[in-house]
């Protein structure tokens, strides 16, 4: 004869049922409240609301909230197919994401302690509203007042902006609350003194991918930091190059003749003697500018 569960076990049971169930009529809630399927009016009309969804969510908010982040993903990532070009995480105002802040809205409000929808607010919602990627972390912030990540997203958002006071004040309060890293109180500093140079940009794309939560927020980080070590590294080939164009009066007609600086610097380099750039590619001599330049097929983005 086939054991009978025990109460608790048919409790929880019927608790992770009744969750299921719960998502699956929040799911068909939300479709049977669209509109009548227009692509011109679809993303007018169709308004998610966290407070709504909070009542018909029969109190497995945790669930719906995740759903909610689910459906962001779905949603920007949709976006990003069928745009067919390569855009970054912190590119897309192209896109016209206007249901992003209301499915991380939602998500927040549902659960106030899921963490990684402020990141994706932070991260990406810019490019769509400002002033909403701010509400949301600010939202964020009033419910975990002990979350010193928030600080450094709302951070990230005024220093996109070029606002860097308001940058510094978030980084400020943010390093005041206990388990704060030491670097929060430095980039207070940073903003204050150099905002707006690549050292600092540097230092937040480091922490950023340190923190990041998100493969995806990961990634973008990572991009930036190619992109600004490139830089730097193209602004060095292009005084190693001045300095040949002015002791020989022309361009070095191949990376060959500069590969003795190259090895005294310590520089990666193949076998024609090209610098690689931060993504393993060669750089291609660029004869008429006298100056490096990325190759077309590598994984950096241009600036």
């Amino acid at each position: 004869m086939m054991n009978q569960p025990s109460r608790p076990d048919g409790v929880l049971l019927g608790i992770i049922l009744g969750g299921l169930i719960s998502v699956v009529g929040l799911s068909q809630w939300i479709d049977s409240h669209k509109p009548p399927t227009n692509a011109a009016v679809d993303e007018e009309q169709l308004y998610l609301n966290g407070a709504t969804l909070r009542r018909v969510s029969l109190g497995f908010n945790g669930l719906a909230a995740d759903w909610c982040w689910i459906r962001s993903l779905q949603y920007v990532g949709g976006k990003l197919i069928s745009a067919h070009q390569g855009i970054g995480l912190d590119n897309l105002s192209s896109l016209n994401l206007k249901l992003l802040a209301p499915l991380l809205d939602a998500a927040t409000t549902l659960d106030p302690e899921f963490m990684e929808p402020y990141e994706y607010a932070a991260i990406i919602l810019p490019e769509v509203n400002v002033a909403d990627a701010i509400r949301i972390i600010n939202k964020g912030i009033a419910a975990n007042p002990s979350a010193w990540g928030l600080y450094q997203h709302l951070g990230y958002i005024y220093w996109q902006q070029k606002n860097f006071s308001a940058a510094a004040d978030a980084y400020g309060r943010g390093a005041t609350i206990p388990g704060a890293p030491p670097w929060m109180q430095a980039m207070k500093a940073k903003m204050l003194g150099e905002g707006g140079s690549p050292g600092t940009a540097r230092e937040i794309y480091v922490h950023m991918y340190q923190e990041a939560g998100d493969e995806q927020v990961k990634e973008m980080a990572r991009r930036h930091l190619m992109r600004l070590d490139s830089a730097a590294e193209r602004e060095g080939l292009r005084k190693i190059l001045a300095a040949y164009q002015s002791r020989t009066g022309r361009c070095p007609a191949a990376w060959k003749d500069l590969e003795p600086v190259f090895r005294t610097l310590h520089l990666r380099i193949d076998a024609s003697g090209a610098p690689f750039d931060p993504a393993g590619s060669p750089y291609v001599l660029n004869s008429t500018k006298c100056e490096g330049d990325l190759d077309p097929k590598s994984e950096v983005p241009p600036n």
